[in-house]
C-alpha cells in the first residue's frame, strides 16, 4: 500500500491508536478513512479496518463483506494479496454468528489465497490463523494432534527452544495440504534423528511420526 495515500495514513494512525489502547481514537480514524475514500480500493482498505471496531458480530460481518465486495470491484493486483485476510475475517465473523458452514467456506477460501500474500511475518500470521480456523470448524484434521500438543507443551515446560523452533512453525502453519504434512513430517524426523530429547519424549515423538505416516497412506 502507498504510505502517502491519505486513507492509508489514517488507517496507520488508527492502528497506532489501537496499539496504545485508544480504541475510540482508532475507530474515529477508520471512520474518517471511510468518509474520504475516493474509490473502491481505498474503500476496501478503510472497511477492512473499520470492521475491527463494530459493536456486534452482525455489523462486523457487514463491514468485512463490504471490504470483500470492494476488493472484487477493484479486481487487479493491488488487492491480490488481500484476499487471504479478507476471507479469514469473513470466516471469523461467521463463526461469531454460529454459522460453521459459512465459516468453513471462508476459511477454505482464505487458505486458497494464502500463497498470494508476500512472504514474511504477515503471511505467517495469516497462515497460522487460517490453519487454526480450519481445525476449529472440523476441516483439515491432523493425525497425532493430541500427541503433538503434548510434546509441544513438554518442550515449553523444559524451555527446549531448539525443539520448539524446529516443530512449532510447521505445526501452526499446517493447512491440511500434502505439502504442509510433508513439512511437518520432515521437522519431526529431523528432531527424532537428533536423539536429543528425554527418552519419554523421544518415544512419544516416534508415535507421532508413525501416526502421520499412517495418515499419508490413507488419503
Amino acid at each position: 500500500m502507498n504510505p502517502d495515500n491519505p486513507v492509508v495514513q489514517l488507517c496507520s494512525q488508527g492502528m497506532q491508536a489501537e496499539a496504545e489502547g485508544r480504541d475510540a481514537d482508532a475507530r474515529a480514524a477508520f471512520e474518517r478513512a471511510w468518509e474520504i475514500a475516493s474509490d473502491d480500493y481505498e474503500a476496501c482498505v478503510a472497511a477492512h479496518y473499520l470492521a475491527r471496531h463494530q459493536p456486534t458480530a452482525q455489523e462486523t460481518l457487514r463491514w468485512n463483506q463490504e471490504s470483500l465486495d470492494r476488493a472484487d470491484r477493484v479486481g487487479d493486483d493491488r488487492v491480490k494479496g488481500f484476499y487471504a485476510s479478507l476471507h479469514l475475517n469473513m470466516a471469523k465473523a461467521y463463526r461469531g454468528l454460529a454459522d460453521p458452514d459459512q465459516a468453513r467456506r471462508h476459511f477454505e477460501l482464505a487458505a486458497a489465497h494464502i500463497d498470494d500474500v508476500p512472504d514474511g511475518q504477515y503471511a505467517d500470521w495469516n497462515r497460522f490463523a487460517i490453519a487454526e480456523g480450519l481445525r476449529s470448524v472440523g476441516a483439515a484434521p491432523r493425525a497425532a494432534d493430541d500427541l503433538l500438543k503434548d510434546l509441544l507443551a513438554r518442550f515449553c515446560a523444559r524451555a527446549d527452544l531448539k525443539a520448539l523452533g524446529l516443530v512449532v512453525t510447521p505445526y501452526l502453519a499446517d493447512l491440511g495440504t500434502e505439502a504442509d504434512r510433508m513439512r511437518l513430517q520432515t521437522a519431526l524426523h529431523m528432531l527424532h534423528a537428533a536423539r536429543s530429547l528425554p527418552e519419554d519424549e523421544q518415544n512419544a515423538l516416534g508415535k507421532a511420526i508413525s501416526s502421520l505416516n499412517g495418515e499419508a497412506g490413507h488419503p
